[in-house]
């Protein structure tokens, strides 16, 4: 092969690599979306069995709900960071490791939050 041939064929190598981060992140913004829907059905069971009797059964069922949108979130975190941890970022920009754990932290603070919020009411 020759020298220029080689040169392209790495330069597509390292486009790839940033493709498959860009992927990653696209991923990793679809389990979050996936867990903030979970959320949506827990404050919607909320909603829809607001008065039924026994009111703790309805919050236990949206608590299994936000339960499942945490284990979501820190899957989600988890995946990303083993994806994260095994390629370089070459000409793309990605996001820096410690987003995907902030962001993973921040939302499940917020569903802690509704939960305390539900179980409020």
């Amino acid at each position: 092969m020759s020298k220029e041939t080689e040169k392209l064929a790495d330069q597509r190598t390292k486009w790839a690599e940033d493709r498959t981060l860009m992927a990653n992140e696209r991923t990793f913004s679809s389990w979050m979306g996936t867990g903030l829907g979970a959320i949506g059905v827990a404050i919607g069971l909320k909603a829809v069995f607001g008065d039924f009797e026994p009111t703790w059964a309805a919050k236990l069922v949206a608590s299994i709900f936000l339960a499942a949108a945490i284990a979501i979130f820190w899957a989600a975190r988890h995946q990303a960071m083993k994806t994260f941890e095994r390629l370089h970022d070459n000409d793309a920009n990605a996001q820096p490791s410690r987003s995907y754990t902030a962001l993973a932290g921040i939302m499940t603070i917020a569903a802690i939050a509704t939960g305390a919020i539900l179980w409020s009411l």
